[in-house]
């Protein structure tokens, strides 16, 4: 098997908001193996936008914490396997995916922490537990 693998990343950590993540990890798999791991800024690229950066980066499958429905749709367009809902050491969730141990929820929502009201009619709430944000969080 070879891929390529991307983790939202901050501080050595699965970073809990796809849209807003600021780097990814990206590990270079090969015989159930990480071969290279690098770092990547994403310089301000956000939300829908992110799912063409990690196809451009050659990024088969990714490993996050809270995703917006827009955001699972567009990876899903890009080819791109979803495995949402998990927190924790971003290298440890990429061993246990190698492991077949990885503990995801397929059917993650945009349940994330500090998140602040960015749409602008104080009304989204998305740091109160589960809502299922849709695409609006992405």
């Amino acid at each position: 098997m070879k891929m390529k693998i991307a983790v939202t990343y901050e501080e050595g950590k699965i970073f809990q908001h796809f849209g807003r993540t600021e780097a990814f990890k990206i590990f270079d798999l090969e015989e159930n193996r990480i071969r290279t791991e690098e770092i990547i800024a994403t310089n301000g690229t956000g939300h829908g936008a992110l799912a063409g950066f990690l196809k451009e980066q050659g990024v088969e499958a990714l490993i996050c914490g809270g995703i917006g429905g827009g955001a699972q749709a567009a990876l899903e367009q890009a080819g791109i396997r979803l495995y949402g809902g998990v927190s924790g050491d971003a290298d440890e969730a990429v061993r246990a995916f190698l492991d077949g141990t990885l503990s995801y929820d397929s059917n993650v929502h945009c349940d994330h922490h500090d998140h602040h009201d960015h749409h602008g009619d104080g009304e989204h709430g998305c740091g109160h537990g589960e809502h299922g944000c849709g695409g609006s969080c992405a």
